[in-house]
């Protein structure tokens, strides 16, 4: 894992080295957060080029203030509900509208739909809502902490924890219960 105190300078020293780097540090784990929410492999490969797109342009305006991890995933976020909205007919979506998907993935070859309890947890974080979700995906797949998280989703760090707590619950109930 590279240090993103050298991202940074890297790209300022030269352009497309740093960028380079950026992406062999981020590439994968922005897809799979973009992936996570977006459901759609093609739609998340969109979402990952404009967020990538959008992080080098505007990477004069990172302020240094909160990590520059939990700045990328906020743009990846924003970028991942300008798709959602825009597949729904909006120009934007917030995370207070639902954007949950339904199990209605085709199959590639990115999900193993043989696994059935891999399916029902995604069937069972897809049922959460927006806030829950992404807080549980931010949390659990991404392991970011939960000041990170709240930065994110611009939000407290209390609101974030009881959204990941409230989220994990519903999903263990869901994966106890018989449904499928």
């Amino acid at each position: 894992m590279t240090d993103d105190n050298h991202i940074l300078p890297a790209i300022r020293e030269n352009a497309e080295k740093g960028f380079r780097l950026l992406m062999a540090e981020y590439r994968e784990p922005v897809y799979w957060h973009i992936r996570r929410l977006v459901v759609s492999h093609a739609d998340a490969q969109d979402a990952t080029q404009e967020a990538f797109i959008r992080i080098f342009r505007c990477i004069d305006q990172y302020s240094g203030e909160g990590t520059f991890r939990a700045w990328i995933f906020r743009i990846a976020t924003n970028e991942a509900l300008r798709l959602l909205g825009r597949n729904q007919g909006k120009t934007t979506l917030s995370l207070d509208d639902t954007v949950t998907a339904t199990l209605t993935m085709k199959a590639d070859d990115y999900f193993d739909y043989s696994d059935v309890e891999a399916v029902r947890l995604q069937k069972a974080i897809t049922a959460l809502p927006a806030k829950q979700q992404l807080a549980f995906n931010l949390r659990y797949y991404d392991d970011l902490s939960y000041r990170e998280i709240a930065a994110i989703t611009d939000s407290t760090e209390a609101t974030v924890k009881a959204n990941y707590h409230f989220a994990k619950e519903k999903i263990i109930k869901f994966m106890n219960s018989n449904e499928i």
